[in-house]
């Protein structure tokens, strides 16, 4: 099946909104928040051998 070019124009598919985007950024910010708490209220000391 060949699709015309006006066809082509008509396809929806993985589209990136701008809610999306909002909604993307606010997890990412909510995740940095939470790894910050986590690693303030528990330090851990590095665990890498030195070489």
């Amino acid at each position: 099946m060949v699709l015309n070019e006006a066809e082509l124009y008509t396809i929806k598919g993985g589209a990136f909104s701008l809610k999306t985007a909002i909604l993307v950024g606010i997890g990412g910010l909510i995740t940095l928040l939470v790894g910050v708490i986590d690693g303030y209220m528990n330090p851990q000391k590095c665990n890498m051998r030195k070489r």
